[in-house]
Order: structure tokens, then sequence, then C-alpha cells
């Protein structure tokens, strides 16, 4: 089921590390998409990986956000506040026969690669350790990206994919959904590295009878070596006591006439000015713009 306005954008990253210029790409474009429309713009902290997790994040992403202007409607949404809605998901998924645990060892798992082919689905035994995985079954699932078009994927190909994890956590997929859901979200603009996310979460969206938001994937920023800025590739942290050049090449690489007049602006002006001239980039089939090609404009 299609969703329809008003307009309900989201960032929502996970409290790994402090924002870098890659995120900043994501929020900004999620931020001006919401606000052109006149919509709200959810902030949302995916904290559900203690493990991954780093002491003070969350307080450190929202300090960049707000040194960066890009101010959010309502109050944050920290999904370890979540847990008993996404059990209750789960119990009927379960209960639905819509997934099933899953006691396939790494070993072999790493056999069934790339996609895992539902060794498990017809395994109701909870007595060893096991994660649960939603049966995906064997279907298409299509939906047309408001930046890279029309796109088709095969479940068979993805596989039945994990929602609660073996060592006791929710996975991605079940919480993002449920959340979205949940935050009435209509809108998701969005990194195009966690594409093949959205058949999974679209997959999810119509066994549960939710609506379908739609869906925009922006290049992803690499650094010199080809990877995409990432916590885990050592990404430097925004800068926050002077961010108004780090903003004007966040509006340069999602394709912003940024000219003499905008730099010499102060920071609410630059994002008014942002929000005057907005529209999603046109950067179909594009899936990574070099950090020093940015550079480079300044």
């Amino acid at each position: 089921m299609q969703v329809c306005s008003p307009y309900t954008g989201r960032f929502a990253p996970s409290p790994t590390g402090p924002l870098h210029f890659g995120s900043l790409i994501a929020a900004l474009a999620s931020y001006l998409d919401a606000r052109v429309a006149s919509g709200r713009w959810l902030v949302r902290i995916e904290d559900l990986d203690p493990p991954r997790e780093q002491p003070g994040a969350s307080d450190l992403i929202l300090k960049a956000l707000d040194a960066y202007g890009l101010h959010w409607d309502g109050d944050i949404l920290y999904q370890h506040d979540r847990l008993e809605a996404y059990q209750d998901v789960l119990s009927d998924l379960l209960k639905n026969g819509q997934a099933y645990p899953c006691t396939c060892t790494r070993k072999e798992l790493a056999a069934y690669l790339p996609s895992y082919p539902g060794f498990c689905r017809s395994n109701t035994d909870t007595s060893k350790e096991h994660a649960i995985r939603f049966n995906a079954r064997d279907h298409k699932i299509v939906f047309d990206d408001r930046i890279q078009g029309h796109q088709s994927f095969d479940m068979k190909e993805l596989g039945d994919f994990v929602v609660f994890r073996k060592d006791g956590l929710f996975a991605y997929q079940l919480a993002v959904t449920v959340d979205d859901e949940f935050q009435g979200i209509t809108d998701i603009v969005r990194g195009i590295d966690i594409m093949d996310s959205t058949p999974r979460q679209i997959t999810l969206q119509q066994a549960l009878g939710y609506h379908t938001p739609r869906y925009a994937h922006l290049p992803v920023i690499t650094n010199e070596l080809g990877d995409k800025l990432s916590k885990q590739n050592k990404a430097e942290a925004l800068p926050l006591d002077n961010p108004e050049p780090t903003l004007l090449l966040a509006m340069s690489a999602l394709g912003l006439p940024v000219d003499d007049h905008v730099r010499s602006s102060s920071l609410n002006d630059m994002l008014s000015w942002a929000e005057q001239h907005w529209s999603l980039p046109p950067l179909q089939n594009i899936t990574a713009i070099p950090e020093s090609s940015l550079l480079q404009k300044r």
C-alpha cells in the first residue's frame, strides 16, 4: 500500500560515532526534501547494537545537527525504548508462520552465500541457539526510486533475512520497518549503500499491512581509496565550530548551484537559500561521488 501525503521524513543515524561528511549529505538532503514539502523532519537514534555503539555518540550526533542548523520536529525517538513494540511484531510473525527459528552455524551460512535458501523454514526447534528469519518467499519487489528510477528485486535471490539475532538483539530490518510505520514516515532519503535493505523492508511492510514510503537513494561519498566514508573507515567527524564551509560542500554535492553570494551568507541564510533551490539531484545510476572531486570545487 503506497503512502500519501502529508510529508514526514526522517534521519536515523546509529550512535557508533560522530557524524561525518557522508552522514551530513544524507541528513541535509532529507531535511531539505521535508522542508520544501512543508513537511515534518524527524530524528531517530537507532541504538539497538550496544557492542558497536560509542558512549556519548547520540549526544554528539544531535549536537552536530544543531550546529548545522538542521533542527528536527518533535521528540527524538530512541530505539532502545521500543523493544516491546518489536517483540509484539516478532511474536505475530512467528505465530502467523511468516518467520522461523534458524539454527544454522556461521560455517553453514557461508556455504549458502550469497543468499540464504530457507534451509530452516520448516524448523520449530527453539531449544538450540537460534536467530529468527523472515520468510521472504519467492516473489519480486518493485518500486520507483525518486532518484535511481525503477527498481526490481527478486526476493529469492536476496533470501530469507534475520529479524532477530542469535545474540538476542532485534535486527535492523525489523526495527526500522516497525518504527517507520509508527512514526508515519512517508518519505525516506538515504544512501544507495543500503538500497538492498529497501526490498527487505517493503516485503516486511506488505506482510504486516503497513504503508510503503517513497524512497530516494543518494550516491555515497567515497575517500581516496574508493571506500564509502564511514565511521568504520575512520571518516573525520564534522567540524562544529565553523560549519559553513562544510555545509556549502554538502550543498554542492547535492547539485545545488552554490555561488559567491551564498558563500558569504550566514548559516541560516544558506539553508533558506537551499530550500528555495532544492530538488532531488539527477544522479540516476551514479552510486558514488569521490570526496576529492568536491574539494576541488571549493
